[in-house]
């Protein structure tokens, strides 16, 4: 979800404090807008290196464009919860996963999910399907229709699919998707409330088929957005992209931290620590938790093994908060919030460096024997929370 893959089995705030950030020297830069109707000095740029020369031509594109949106935007007031309709129902001839019919948080499972073919065609199938969904549910967004609304029709497509919404029933949850609105980091609980034009809300999708689990989340706009806050959204979108950049065989997991942080911290956004990528397969949140920040954990990749990852990026550095209901989290000052998802797949493959599992596209090019990373999910994401310790698994 941001999978409700908190299985919180303490839903405080984590401690987990990572080790140090980044050493570059920020630089002076001109005004930009950082939400609608509100312009500020980014407090800090890093200068331009070598080692940075492949965003040089993202920068040059934002500065071109960094002008006043002509739309008079009205300012949207804080979230709050509306009215949560029942749970929908799901027909007995599905199978669902373990965790149904408990309420109980459910522990971080400590198996690494590594697959057979067998088992990355099953990973393909049901990522596939979530992809689907999420597209139908962007193509729901509009003004004045509700996430609950959106959640509805979104549940009737997944189980006309013969697949179990993974959301529903996962400690607790009420609901099949996750609906995140402007300051909502994640795990945002459909009901009542309208979008408005000039909203950005995040939607993730995860289904349970033929007994493996899929996912997809994406960041989308409500109509008419400021400039700023398209920027952001491609700011955050191309932090994932970077992220998966660094995925081989051997490679240490805290390196996917160190790209996506590096190029938050040059945009002048930032990472949200307590959120987390996860392992996927059968289980549906298990070892490796993958963090999105700097960081010095150990371990690495292997051939065959099934991650997600899903960073969270916010406007401003801001403190997280959880609501009663135990699931939708904030950030405490109001700044927005975007998440882009993908899971992928460590493989060795002789005829190609990637290959889209939505689509089944090879790029020829490729170097034999190279070790390719595959995005199960298309051009989407996963998340996660770590449970009953430092961090939040989504």
């Amino acid at each position: 979800m941001a999978a409700p893959g908190a299985c919180l089995a303490s839903r405080s705030p984590p401690a987990f404090h990572a080790g140090g950030f980044l050493a570059a020297r920020p630089a002076a830069v001109s005004p930009i807008p950082a939400r609608p109707g509100k312009w500020v000095a980014p407090s800090r740029r890093l200068i331009v290196s070598n080692k940075l020369a492949w965003v040089e031509d993202e920068l040059v594109e934002i500065t071109e464009s960094q002008e006043p949106s002509s739309a008079s935007l009205k300012k949207r007031p804080p979230l709050r919860r509306g009215k949560v309709s029942p749970q929908l129902p799901v027909p007995e001839h599905i199978p669902r996963p373990s965790y149904v019919g408990s309420n109980r948080p459910q522990e971080l499972s400590s198996v690494r999910q590594i697959h057979s073919a067998e088992g990355i065609a099953g990973m393909r199938a049901a990522c596939k399907l979530a992809a689907r969904a999420l597209d139908f549910a962007g193509a729901l967004i509009k003004p004045s229709v509700t996430t609950n609304e959106i959640d509805r029709e979104v549940h009737n497509m997944i189980i006309e699919a013969g697949a179990y919404p993974s959301q529903l029933g996962y400690s607790g949850f009420p609901k099949s998707i996750c609906t995140s609105l402007n300051e909502c980091v994640c795990h945002g609980v459909p009901d009542s409330t309208q979008l408005q034009t000039g909203d950005i809300i995040n939607i993730d999708v995860n289904v349970f088929l033929n007994g493996y689990h899929g996912g997809a989340s994406r960041t989308f706009v409500c109509g008419q957005v400021d400039d700023s806050i398209r920027h952001f959204l491609k700011a955050a979108e191309e932090c994932l992209e970077k992220g998966i950049t660094v995925c081989r065989d051997g490679v240490n997991y805290k390196k996917i931290g160190k790209k996506i942080s590096k190029l938050a911290y040059f945009y002048g956004y930032y990472v949200v620590e307590r959120f987390v990528g996860h392992g996927i397969g059968p289980i549906w949140h298990s070892e490796p938790l993958i963090l999105h920040h700097a960081n010095d954990n150990s371990g690495r990749m292997v051939e065959g093994q099934t991650f997600t990852i899903e960073p969270i990026l916010t406007m401003e550095k801001a403190e997280t908060v959880t609501w009663e209901d135990g699931w939708t989290t904030v950030t405490a000052d109001g700044s927005w919030a975007a998440q882009f998802k993908h899971t992928v797949h460590m493989w060795q493959d002789y005829r190609s460096q990637a290959e889209e599992l939505i689509d089944g596209i090879y790029d020829e090019s490729s170097v034999p024997g190279e070790w390719l990373v595959r995005r199960v999910c298309g051009s989407f994401e996963f998340c996660g929370v770590a449970c009953d310790q430092l961090l939040t698994y989504c």
